[in-house]
């Protein structure tokens, strides 16, 4: 299986920017946009006292804000090097979150299971989502998933144009392949929806705009369907018992 060219592009962006571009910026829009699905995560899941992976931590500026949850303990695993390197650094004090370098399509290689897997913008930037899956659901008993929403026709349009996102390799599934997908690993779907309404880098004056419809948008069926970011998933692992 080819490499993921964009693992060479995100280390070039911590290097660069000393942190990927959507999570360390001062932005509003990047302020907005990622409180709300940090907010996401919290809406559907109790992190509490609980051991958590995050994968495709990134920077590790998601992941700090996970630890709002006060869970027992997190681990960020990333295959861009550079950007484990800053998440190091910037937790080093503490002693309940610890990153490492890994491979999504081999997360038994930690030879350790969680309670919950955070899998946060991560599979649009795979070359094989659904062996990322099957890897990420046999070392967590519950997954918390948020992917851009590919019912968005505007995302489609950025996807082909944005320099940024051809890069990065980005590319935003359906929200049925998306579920097809866990259910085909064993996954059961206990949550799903769709959020999120400010774009990231775009003026301040729309970020505000945005943000201030964004609770009205988001529950009105059908215009959310093709309006909102992203789609969030809940997943609870089946197993077989023995």
């Amino acid at each position: 299986m080819p490499e993921e060219k964009n693992i060479i592009k995100f280390n070039q962006d911590v290097m660069t920017n000393e942190g990927y571009l959507y999570s360390a910026s001062d932005r509003l829009s990047c302020r907005l946009a990622n409180k709300r699905l940090t907010d996401a995560v919290f809406s559907i899941v109790e992190l509490a006292g609980k051991r958590v992976i995050d994968v495709g931590c990134g920077d590790g500026n998601y992941t700090m804000e996970l630890m709002a949850g006060n869970p027992k303990y997190i681990l960020g695993v990333d295959a861009a090097e550079a950007a484990v390197d800053l998440a190091r650094e910037t937790t080093k004090n503490f002693t309940d979150i610890e990153f490492r370098v890994g491979n999504i399509y081999n997360l038994n290689d930690i030879n350790d299971h969680f309670d919950i897997a955070i899998v946060r913008g991560v599979l649009h930037h795979l070359n094989d989502a659904p062996k990322a899956i099957h890897s990420v659901m046999s070392i967590a008993d519950e997954l918390v998933v948020i992917e851009p929403n590919g019912y968005n026709p505007g995302l489609k349009v950025i996807e082909k144009l944005s320099s940024y996102h051809i890069e990065h390799e980005e590319k935003s599934y359906l929200p049925p392949t998306l579920d097809k997908w866990f259910a085909t690993a064993g996954g059961k779907k206990t949550h799903a929806f769709y959020c999120g309404l400010v774009p990231f880098f775009c003026p301040n004056w729309l970020a505000r705009c945005l943000n201030f419809i964004e609770p009205l948008v988001e529950n009105i069926p059908f215009i959310r369907n093709i309006g909102c970011a992203v789609y969030v998933l809940k997943v609870e692992v089946e197993r077989n018992s023995e």
